[in-house]
C-alpha cells in the first residue's frame, strides 16, 4: 500500500480559515494530493455542520453537506476575536505553506489573518483569498445570487417564458474553487523560482463571468443576448434534448456532427432524414430544430431504450441515459471516483481530484474522514 510521502504534495502545510464550500474543496483537494490540511474553525463550527437534510441524525456536526468538501483535514476550534486566538493563527501560519480564507474585504484585517499580517513573518507564505465581487466590494457573496446575477439562472431555464432555475449544485462556488486551485498551483510554481509567496484573489463573480464561454461569447459577438432553451444547444441538433423511448428510458442525444446525424438516422430506420434539405447539415437543422426534434421524439418512443443507446454505443454516436445521483455513483465506472469509509466515518466520501498521473498514487486509506470540531491531532 502507497504512503503518504509518495503524493505530490506531501509535506505542505494549509492552514484552512474559509467555510461553506468554494474554500473547503480547495482544503480538500490538496489533503488528496498529499498536504497537511488544519481547519480553523470558529467557536462555532464551519455553518455547514447544521446544514442537515431531513434523512440526517438531529444531532451530528458532521452532516453530509460539511463531508462533500472536509476530507482528509484535522480540525481546530480557534477565537480570532481574543488576543490568544490571533497569536495561535500568527505562530501557525508562520510555519504554514497556503493559508485559505473567504472573509469580506476587511473582516481579515479586523481579525489579524490578512495576507499583510501573516507574510510579514512569513514571506514564502500563498495565501488564498475568495471574496464575493472582489478585493474592494464589502457585499458578501451567495452561490445562488451569483448565479441569478451572471446569467446561469436565466439561461437554465426550461425555455423562454418560464421561470429562470439555479443550478442544483452550488455551481459558482465550485468554479470559484477550481479558479483558487490553479492560482494556488501557479504561485507554488511561482515560489519554486523566486522564493516568494503571493497573494492569489478570486472572485464569485469573476469565477462565474469566466465560466459563461460561448454563451458569453455569443452575445460579445453577436449583440444577441442568448435566450433559455432548457438543455437544448443553442448551435447544435440534436443536443441536449432528452427523448422517452418506448420502454420508458429517459436518453440526452450529443449529436456534434453530420456524420454522426447520419449513423442516428440509420439507427433509428430513417435514413431519409440525413438526406432531407432541412437536416442535412447542422445549420440547417438548427434553423429546423423544432421539425426535427418532433420527428425524433415520435421515433424514439416507438424503439427500446436500452437497445438504442447500445447501437448508438457501437457506432460512437454520443449518447447517454439520464440516471440518478444514486445511479450515476452506482456505476462500475463511478467507483474509482470515492473515497472508502474510514474509522468513525461509515459512509464513503467523494474525491474532489479527477485527474491521474503514472508519477504518484491516488490516495486512498490514507485520508482522514471529516473531522469532529476541534478534532486536530495532539
Amino acid at each position: 500500500m502507497n504512503t503518504a510521502s509518495e503524493l505530490p504534495l506531501a509535506g505542505l502545510r494549509v492552514l484552512e480559515l474559509a467555510s461553506v464550500l468554494a474554500g473547503p474543496q480547495v482544503g480538500q483537494f490538496l489533503a488528496e494530493l498529499g498536504a497537511e490540511v488544519l481547519k480553523l474553525e470558529a467557536p462555532a463550527g464551519d455553518v455547514t455542520r447544521t446544514w442537515r437534510t431531513p434523512a440526517e441524525d438531529p444531532a451530528t456536526t458532521v452532516t453530509a453537506y460539511f463531508s462533500s468538501a472536509n476530507w482528509g483535514k484535522r480540525s481546530q476550534i480557534i477565537d480570532l476575536t481574543t488576543e490568544v486566538g490571533r497569536a495561535a493563527l500568527h505562530q501557525l501560519a508562520a510555519r504554514a505553506d497556503i493559508v485559505l480564507t473567504s472573509y469580506k474585504p476587511g473582516d481579515a484585517e479586523k481579525l489579524g489573518a490578512d495576507y499583510a499580517t501573516l507574510s510579514s513573518q512569513n514571506p514564502r507564505l500563498i495565501y488564498g483569498h475568495i471574496t464575493g465581487y472582489g478585493p474592494h466590494a464589502s457585499r458578501a457573496g451567495y452561490d445562488a445570487v451569483l448565479q441569478a446575477e451572471t446569467g446561469f439562472m436565466h439561461l437554465n431555464a426550461a425555455g423562454p417564458g418560464h421561470a429562470p432555475q439555479k443550478m442544483p449544485v452550488a455551481l459558482i462556488d465550485l468554479l470559484t474553487a477550481h479558479q483558487l486551485k490553479e492560482g494556488l498551483l501557479t504561485a507554488l510554481y511561482r515560489r519554486e523560482r523566486t522564493g516568494q509567496g503571493a497573494l492569489v484573489q478570486v472572485s464569485l463573480l469573476d469565477s462565474a463571468l469566466a465560466s459563461l464561454a460561448n454563451q458569453a461569447a455569443t452575445y460579445l459577438v453577436t449583440g444577441h443576448d442568448p435566450q433559455p432553451m432548457g438543455s437544448g444547444h443553442p448551435s447544435i441538433v440534436p443536443y441536449g434534448t432528452v427523448y422517452t423511448a418506448q420502454d420508458g428510458v429517459q436518453l440526452l442525444l450529443a449529436v456534434g456532427s453530420d456524420r454522426q446525424f447520419q449513423q442516428l438516422c440509420a439507427v433509428l430506420q430513417r435514413p431519409e432524414w440525413a438526406g432531407d434539405e432541412r437536416f442535412c447539415r447542422n445549420p440547417n437543422r438548427v434553423t429546423h430544430r423544432a421539425e426535427l426534434e418532433e420527428l425524433l421524439a415520435g421515433r424514439i418512443a416507438e424503439v427500446n431504450g436500452a437497445e438504442l443507446l447500445a447501437a448508438l454505443e457501437d457506432l460512437a454516436v454520443p449518447a447517454g441515459a439520464v440516471r440518478t445521483v444514486g445511479e450515476a455513483l452506482a456505476q462500475p465506472s463511478a467507483q474509482a471516483m470515492l473515497l472508502p469509509a474510514a474509522a468513525g466515518f461509515v459512509w464513503p466520501g467523494l474525491r474532489t481530484v479527477a485527474f491521474r498521473s503514472n508519477s504518484w498514487p491516488v490516495a486512498g486509506q490514507l485520508l482522514a474522514p471529516p473531522p469532529l470540531p476541534g478534532q486536530a491531532e495532539n
